[in-house]
């Protein structure tokens, strides 16, 4: 077994992970990136997500939210696929590119570009960031507060399903390299290093009196209520080819499945009963909880004008924008292909307060079931979804799936795309009273005009922070999830994350460097996003680096206001945004406690 220290150590590679790395070497400091798949990029890249983002994500009408690193990789994306690719005279001019048209996002574009893009800027650092593929945390030791050390298992990436959960235990042990550092970051996508160090972390849902929140569960606290995972893949279209092949062995029942729903809340903001059998081209409606009927008109044709459809929703490549012959290509990812039918996450031992765990497992049986579903959905597009053009005719049988943008042989995605992850217990923790709109409205807080008039719908403030550390807006969006419970889609205030939730209780040299912070159940579906998680790891990487050149501990600068403030204007000085334009109040609030 090989042995190694380093300064840094972050485990995880996706979008946290790489703006943590980055962050650490611009302030000076040297860190090893440890990512289990043959990518970096996480759901930028190898669970090929499009990214979500809100309306000022680029600088809408003066304000901007995102930092400059993540500003810089997406002019990088677009300069990348310029070069890359044959595009128009017009494509090319186009400064705010958009590859694939998308209408989810300002930038859809090929996961395949993303991962050069971010090697190209993680190399830029030379031996500062050190990145290897293919480790997977197996276990991790501590003394007291201080996280001592993590054992990774080295595998062929391409090998993995997913972090290799369902192979541990069984490489030599010259396969494993013990790897000490004075801090660590977690940017897992599953919040790996709680269970690993017998950390408190939260599963599930919350009940409503724990953090008085509004939208939580008014019943208790329900550990299976985590949102659906879903296997992404791209496709292209064919229309005069046959690509059918023979169904999935688990076809009919797909088929046939009618989602059972309930409803905790009884909110007109979640979805009411499914509106009849998963697989269809009619879905609950997101906010309004009517049916929202979203077909696919793949291409070459053309949706009718105004018409929003199912190919153009997370498409990565515009043929449109092609000089040379180039066919379109688009992401696959819907709640037909959600998967809901059990819990990713369990806990094994007893719950303090119904959903707070020290030790939980990946049911990794979860990831082949997910991915069996979007195969048999991917068998009904072919052959039994309503078409287009025709009353008579279904399936779209020329749907061939194209592995060449997502970096796979079968046009699969590495990863399967994870929404939630285990919730370290920090030394602050987001909730929707803090971020929601409706609650913070009925809370007595006035709508600001600025963005009330950007998101159509009266919105208040935030809960301003004085140790804020990073800016976010998603709506809280929740998938449906493993308890049966329906999706929601609540408003949102454009919201502050404090440097607390990123710093886990019972540590000193652990920070909290992806989805996995302190959050709720609820606040989780806001910050889970591709901005929001870069700039959350762009904060732990410059804790990191601050934190080892002055021979402190990360936890230390929590509740120091010297040390607070320094690492609010190193993250300034880089281009981090640390509050809104219109965000005020007289005594901003530090959260404490759990």
């Amino acid at each position: 077994m090989a042995e190694l220290h380093v300064p840094i150590l972050i485990v995880g590679g996706g979008v946290g992970g790489c703006a943590a790395a980055l962050s650490v070497a611009r302030n000076g400091g040297r860190c090893l990136l440890a990512e289990p798949t043959s990518w970096v990029g996480g759901q930028l890249t190898a669970q090929a997500v499009p990214p979500d983002e809100n309306p000022w994500i680029e600088g809408t009408q003066g304000v901007q939210s995102a930092t400059r690193s993540y500003l810089d990789f997406r002019r990088r994306v677009r300069a990348c696929t310029k070069a890359k690719r044959k595009l128009t005279d017009a494509a090319m001019a186009d400064e705010r590119l958009n590859p694939g048209g998308g209408w989810v996002s300002h930038l859809c574009h090929e996961p395949r570009i993303g991962h050069d893009v971010l090697r190209e800027m993680l190399g830029a650092f030379g031996d500062r960031i050190e990145v290897k593929h293919g480790w997977l945390p197996w276990h991790a030791d501590r003394d007291g507060s201080k996280v001592q050390s993590v054992l990774f298992e080295v595998r062929e990436p391409d090998a993995l399903p997913f972090s290799g959960w369902s192979g541990r235990g069984d490489v030599d042990a010259s396969d494993r390299v013990l790897v000490t550092a004075d801090v660590v970051l977690d940017a897992t996508e599953l919040g790996e290093l709680s269970p690993l160090l017998g950390l408190p972390h939260r599963i599930g849902a919350e009940r409503c009196d724990t953090f008085q929140e509004l939208h939580a569960r008014p019943d208790r606290a329900v550990p299976e209520d985590q949102q659906a995972i879903s296997w992404c893949f791209a496709l292209t279209h064919e229309p005069e080819a046959d690509h059918v092949g023979e169904a999935p062995a688990d076809y009919a029942a797909w088929k046939s499945f009618v989602p059972k729903i309930v409803d905790p809340q009884g909110d007109a903001t979640q979805h009411g009963p499914w509106t009849g059998p998963l697989f269809s081209w009619r879905v609950p409606g997101h906010a309004s909880g009517k049916p929202l009927d979203l077909p696919m008109v793949p291409w070459p044709d053309e949706p009718k004008a105004g018409q929003l459809d199912m190919w153009r929703y997370r498409r990565i490549v515009d043929a449109a924008q092609h000089t040379a012959a180039t066919p379109d290509v688009s992401v696959i990812n819907c709640v037909q292909m959600d998967f809901f039918r059990g819990p990713l996450l369990v806990g094994v031992d007893e719950a303090r307060d119904g959903n707070v765990f020290t030790q939980s497992v990946t049911d990794v049986e979860v990831f082949t079931e997910s991915r069996q579903q979007s195969e048999a959905f991917l068998h009904w597009m072919r052959t039994d979804a309503p078409r287009h053009d025709s009353e008579t005719r279904t399936g779209y049988p020329g749907l061939r799936l194209r592995g060449e943008e997502v970096g796979t042989e079968d046009g699969f995605a590495m990863t399967p795309y994870i929404r939630e992850a285990r919730r370290p217990v920090c030394r602050a923790t987001l909730t929707e009273a803090h971020v929601g709109t409706a609650q913070r409205l009925a809370a007595g807080h006035a709508p600001l005009d600025e963005p009330s008039a950007v998101l159509h719908t009266p919105t208040p403030g935030c809960e301003v922070f004085g140790d804020a550390i990073a800016i976010g807006h998603y709506r809280l969006d929740l998938h449906p999830s493993a308890a049966g419970r329906g999706g929601m889609y609540a408003a949102c205030c454009p919201f502050q994350i404090p440097l607390g939730s990123l710093l886990p209780v019972d540590t000193s040299n652990l920070i909290a460097a992806g989805k996995a912070l302190g959050v709720t159940h609820l606040t989780n579906a806001a910050t889970r996003l591709h901005p929001v998680e870069w700039a959350i790891g762009e904060a732990a990487g410059t804790l990191a680096a601050l934190s080892v050149r002055r021979g402190e501990r990360p936890a230390d600068t929590h509740g120091n206001a010297v040390r607070t403030s320094a690492l609010r204007g190193a993250l300034a000085a880089h281009g981090v945004p640390l509050a809104w334009p219109w965000d005020t109040s007289p005594e901003p609030s530090t959260v404490r406690g759990v």
